[in-house]
């Protein structure tokens, strides 16, 4: 089982989406868990103030070093892992792009603790001192780091044997340096009528022919690392 921590101070956003299809089915199977922790938990002043102006000026608040330290401190002590299969991971734009390979990487992990950034960002020592990595979900900038952690656990978790029940199909759409091979996919009906036209499945994919089959799915395939 691999064990997904969120350091964030908006854990509301996570409700729905812990609760629905297959990540609620795979938290049931105890085949991962999924802890949500408020950062505010590891304030210590009567506001539970988790954010301070920047020095040097700036657009925003940015987050403060002391809560993170210590949260981070508390999930890493609380799970005990003896090959120490674990790794902080921060959202920022300026980390590592999330690609196929990278979550094909993470799957192999026991424990992975998020830290889910708001407003400006976050103080750069988390980065620099806390942090095992930082990694970016694409080139754009968000307003924190709850959607990006949202869109890797999902990319983590359909890796993890079981959660898609179909371990053999995965396998055989998983390259060996972890990238994923996506295909072209039709269903029924076989003939749609779109006004004067005819939208048809590829004939070879209803001949029945498995062989022929896999060679259009070979030639068609997109591989995505």
């Amino acid at each position: 089982m691999i064990i997904f921590d969120v350091i964030t101070i908006f854990p509301a956003m996570f409700d729905s989406y812990l609760k629905e299809s297959l990540i609620a089915r795979a938290q049931k199977k105890k085949l991962i868990k999924i802890n949500i922790h408020n950062l505010r938990k590891w304030t210590t002043d009567a506001h539970k103030t988790v954010d301070d102006r920047p020095f040097g000026g700036g657009l925003g608040m940015v987050l403060k070093i002391e809560p993170i330290f210590k949260a981070v401190k508390k999930l890493s002590t609380r799970t005990v892992l003896v090959d120490k299969k674990r790794k902080v991971v921060l959202f920022t734009p300026r980390g590592r792009k999330f690609n196929q390979k990278l979550a094909f990487q993470l799957s192999k992990l026991d424990q992975i603790i998020f830290i889910c950034g708001r407003y400006e960002g976050v103080d750069q020592r988390v980065a620099k001192h806390i942090a095992d990595m930082e990694i970016s979900i694409g080139d754009y900038d968000l307003m924190g780091g709850e959607l990006p952690a949202i869109v890797t656990i999902e990319a983590i978790s359909r890796l993890i044997p079981g959660v898609l029940g179909k371990e053999q199909l995965l396998k055989e759409r998983i390259t060996k340096s972890g990238g994923f091979i996506e295909y072209e996919q039709y269903t029924r009906p076989e003939i749609f009528r779109a006004g004067n036209k005819n939208w048809k499945v590829p004939k070879v994919l209803v001949s029945g022919n498995h062989k022929k089959i896999g060679k259009w799915k070979k030639a068609h395939g997109k591989i995505i690392e």
